[in-house]
């Protein structure tokens, strides 16, 4: 991706300003996954659902580049996806590489 630590920055800097910190890439997925589901004001979420949320973010931010499909919604409201194909990048860092060029995707 071309100029990623610039862009990267910019989102940074982003949710510091809206929410007066930078949150680390699991508080950016929970930022996402409640976007994607649909902010519930003063909803407190249970740690399964704050896992579940992260998981809905995940499979959004994938499915930019074809590994993830979405599916619908449950009855819920909340978002499914289907697994196209495995992500083929190992390692933590590469993974979280990979996810940060998405969320930049994400908020371009």
């Amino acid at each position: 991706m071309e100029n990623f630590e610039a862009k990267w920055k910019v989102v940074e800097a982003t949710m510091k300003e809206r929410f007066g910190k930078t949150p680390d890439m699991e508080g950016i997925l929970f930022l996402i996954g409640i976007n994607e589901v649909g902010n519930v004001p003063g909803k407190k979420f249970s740690k399964e659902q704050k896992q579940d949320l992260m998981h809905v973010a995940v499979c959004t931010l994938l499915s930019q580049l074809g590994y993830f499909a979405y599916i619908g919604r449950d009855g819920d409201g909340w978002p499914h996806f289907e697994e196209l194909m495995p992500v083929p990048v190992a390692g933590l860092t590469n993974q979280e590489q990979l996810l940060k060029e998405c969320v930049i995707r994400y908020f371009e």
